[in-house]
Parts: structure tokens; sequence; C-alpha cells
């Protein structure tokens, strides 16, 4: 497989890319995309057979069940982290190892819809938060200590709505690539 083919496996729709500005607009966009995201990755996986889910959606990647837990996993942490932000001064985020998550008994075993009810709720209550969040909330806080990277919330908005939109593009072109 040549390279340039792999980092379109790997990034269908590009790496996040901050915006200069954030504007009212875009966050909007985003929060729609997050609002949306856990019926659309319900629709697109749910009619999958237990072979498909056990499908990487590239090589070498993981598979469609793990992708679906892993985005539950990383959407939930990202709520916390919002949360943090919101109640305590530039917080010190505690990262995780998400390669080692997928691994885990229930990442590689567990029916799909208990990460697609998780993530329904988590979702709503992550909107939910965002719909009603000011400009000055907006502008705080958290430290990831990989790099010691300071990320506003408005940003982790972006960076979310990108997460799930990545992560539903790869199951999306293995599904056309297989022609399920």
């Amino acid at each position: 497989m040549e390279k340039e083919t792999l980092e379109q496996l790997k990034y269908p729709i590009g790496h996040y890319q901050i915006p200069e500005i954030i504007t009212d607009q875009q966050l909007q966009e985003w929060i729609t995309v997050l609002e949306e995201l856990p019926q659309k990755l319900e629709v697109m996986v749910s009619p999958l057979s237990a072979k498909q889910l056990e499908t990487p959606y590239r090589p070498g990647g993981w598979t469609v069940r793990q992708l679906v837990h892993h985005i539950a996993d990383s959407h939930h942490h990202s709520y916390i982290r919002f949360k943090w932000a919101l109640t305590e001064e530039n917080p010190l985020i505690k990262p995780y190892d998400e390669k080692a998550w997928s691994e885990l008994f229930d990442a590689r075993t567990a029916p799909i819809q208990i990460s697609l009810d998780h993530l329904k709720a988590v979702h709503a209550k992550l909107v939910y938060l965002l719909k009603g969040l000011s400009k000055e909330d907006l502008q705080r806080t958290f430290t990831h200590p990989d790099g010691n990277e300071v990320t506003t919330l408005d940003v982790n908005i972006g960076r979310y709505a990108w997460h799930g939109s990545h992560h539903f593009a790869h199951i999306a072109n293995l599904i056309q690539r297989e022609g399920w």
C-alpha cells in the first residue's frame, strides 16, 4: 500500500486544523456535528454483521467494533475535560492510552450497542452544556500533559467535532470500499 493511500486511510478528512478565528457560526456547526453524531453512527453501524464489525478500517487499524467503543470512550473523556475546565483553573488533565484501551476485552468483544447508547447519553449532556456556555466560558482552558498543550474550550469543541467525523469517515469509507 502506498504511503499516500495509507495516510488517506488514516486521515480521510485530513488533520484537525484550528481556525485562526472561531466564529459563532463555526461553533454552532461544530455543536450540530456533535449533536448528530450518535444517531448517524448508530444508523450506519447497526446493520453490520458480526464479521463486518471485526473488519479493520485499514491495514493494521482498529476494527469497526473497536472504533465504536473508542469514540464513546474518547468523547466521555472529552466531556469530563470540559467539566474540569469549567470548574478549575486550567486543570492538568489526565491522558489515557487509547491504544491500550482499544485492546481491552470490552473494546474487542462487547456489543456495540453499549457504546452507542453511552455515546447518545454523553453527547446529550455535552451538547446541552455547550449550548449554555458564554464567550468567557469558551475561553477557559485545560492543559494536556503531552507537550503541555493549553487548549481553550472553543478549540476543544472543534477538535471533538473533527474527531467524531474522522472516525465516522473511517467506517463510512470501509463500508463503501467493501460494498456493504
